[in-house]
């Protein structure tokens, strides 16, 4: 299926914290804000109510964005992704080849990329030059700055 979003369980659980927050907490305080605004009388010129209505707007959009992915989900813990390659779900620690710096990255689709979390997105300059390849293997990947040479030193999976 072309659709399909893959997640990690905490990742497809973070997308469904998120659209109960925004089904919740978020129409309240924007039902809120429009009655307040409402009770300022004319609404024709009124940036408060307009502001509250394009908030409820961008509100309903991403809920729908939410529920039409978290349709498509596939948990990726599930999938049967040979262990000594690197695709979606690996965690990697790779070694600069020409600063010797060692670091770890999962590999996750768009929806849980966090640089702060070390989680990179498969369709990343970075990740897409990791994909197939295999523990001891050096890869040079094309970057907007230049090209990265990275000695690949562990590949995991979570189990």
């Amino acid at each position: 299926m072309a659709n399909e979003v893959y997640l990690t369980r905490k990742g497809f659980q973070k997308l469904q914290q998120q659209l109960e927050s925004l089904k919740t907490t978020e129409r309240q305080k924007i039902a809120k804000a429009i009655g307040e605004a409402r009770a300022q009388g004319d609404i024709s010129e009124n940036a408060e109510y307009d502001a509250a209505k394009e908030a409820q707007g961008h509100n309903e959009a991403r809920i729908a964005e939410l529920e039409a992915k978290l349709a498509n989900v596939r948990i990726i813990e599930n999938e049967n992704i040979p262990a000594d390659k690197i695709f979606i779900g690996a965690i990697v620690t790779l070694e600069d080849v020409d600063s010797d710096e060692e670091m770890t990255y999962m590999l996750v689709s768009p929806e849980e990329a966090s640089y702060e979390e070390n989680k990179i997105s498969v369709f990343s300059p970075i990740g897409k030059g990791l994909l197939g390849h295999k523990e001891g293997e050096t890869v040079a990947i094309k970057v907007p700055a230049g090209i990265l040479n990275y000695k690949i030193k562990r590949i995991k999976r979570l189990s």
